[in-house]
């Protein structure tokens, strides 16, 4: 199966994989044939990718490192518990959340069951999951995403724990903003933004007061939007001052926000996601953090059409887990034209060979 673009996506199509909403029941299921209903239906929920099986991609799969079980499992816990903590009356959200806590630890310690047991690189396909509340899928990901990080970085069992922890309710605190801004479809204004900063510091005064949890894990909800250069808030701190465990969550977290569906911009896939860390990092992030997450997480999954330097076109077909921003590609391609065989081509071993785009809006040339 290979990874296109809605915009090149055609009635006719046949899809790859299911598409799931928010309550784990399939939207789309795998196998079904694109209409022109489909098609209108899939625009209306904003979905920008769509997995599609065709010849050129013919037995390439996709595996998300964390199964559709455990992940609506986890996502389910943490909406009940958010919306337990949104339900209560302010001063009682530290104790509703303490009573959530024991299961939120056992939900990291599945996770961390699932990434540890794992030699492959972290994939997240985040095509394949519709969600009403943004803020349930943010969590659960940032979750992923710097568990893999700290794993790289070779953080002890009980590190990775609360790293999971802090992860998983480091945006609790948006739970005391006002959806009207929260929820808003556009651009924050100035003084609507200074409300969303809030949100940092209300999830430090909720977490502080859990007793069933440790101490840093507030400290990650504070401090998560911080930066080396001092630029991040809600207080200004850098370098140092910042708890690693909050740098790791940092950097998930953007990583996070500019590659998943938001009503008021189109996500990036996750290569131009990463370009974007790596240009902040050594200034607003951790290089040892950014290096990580280059190592642990998926550049090009597979199923992606790769354009290369040298003219050829070729579908993702497996990783390089030494070097995730050089996987083997199937080459099908060259100087637009269809090659008589498909034959296999390992990116690490030709570096001269630079990839040129990801072509998510490829057809098929005719034969």
């Amino acid at each position: 199966m290979r990874l296109i673009s809605i915009n090149a996506l055609k009635a006719g199509m046949v899809v790859g994989r299911t598409i799931w909403n928010e309550a784990g029941h399939p939207l789309l299921q795998k196998d079904a044939v694109v209409t022109d209903y489909v098609l209108a239906r899939l625009r209306q929920l904003n979905i920008k990718y769509v997995y599609i099986e065709d010849k050129i991609s013919y037995g390439i799969e996709i595996e998300e490192t964390i199964s559709p079980t455990v992940r609506k499992k986890v996502v389910s816990k943490i909406t009940d518990s958010f919306k337990a903590v949104k339900e209560s009356k302010p001063n009682q959200a530290s104790f509703v959340l303490d009573q959530q806590s024991k299961a939120i630890g056992m939900m990291v310690d599945d996770l961390l069951n699932s990434i540890l047991n794992s030699e492959e690189i972290m994939t997240v396909l985040t095509d394949a999951y519709i969600y009403d509340e943004y803020l349930y899928q943010h969590s659960f990901q940032v979750t992923l995403y710097s568990l893999a990080i700290a794993k790289e970085m070779g953080y002890s069992y009980e590190d990775l724990k609360v790293i999971g922890i802090g992860a998983m309710l480091h945006d609790v605190g948006k739970l005391l903003v006002p959806s009207e801004i929260l929820l808003k479809p556009g651009r924050l204004t100035d003084e609507e933004f200074e409300i969303m900063k809030q949100h940092t510091r209300f999830g430090f005064d909720i977490l502080r007061n859990l007793h069933s949890v440790s101490l840093i894990v507030a400290h990650c909800a504070f401090q998560h939007h911080e930066r080396l250069d001092g630029s991040g808030y809600p207080r200004g701190l850098v370098d140092e001052e910042v708890h690693p465990f909050a740098k790791i969550i940092g950097v998930a977290d953007v990583f996070d926000a500019v590659t998943s569906n938001r009503v008021y911009r189109q996500k990036l896939l996750p290569s131009q996601g990463m370009a974007i860390v790596e240009a902040g990092s050594g200034t607003i992030f951790s290089p040892r953090v950014v290096a990580a997450l280059r190592k642990s997480v998926v550049h090009f999954p597979n199923g992606t059409i790769l354009l290369l330097s040298d003219g050829r076109r070729g579908v993702v077909s497996r990783q390089n887990p030494e070097h995730p921003d050089r996987p083997f590609l199937r080459i099908f391609e060259e100087d637009d034209k269809l090659v008589d065989a498909t034959y296999e081509l390992n990116l690490q071993d030709n570096y001269t060979i630079t990839i040129e785009k990801v072509d998510t809006e490829y057809t098929v040339t005719p034969e």
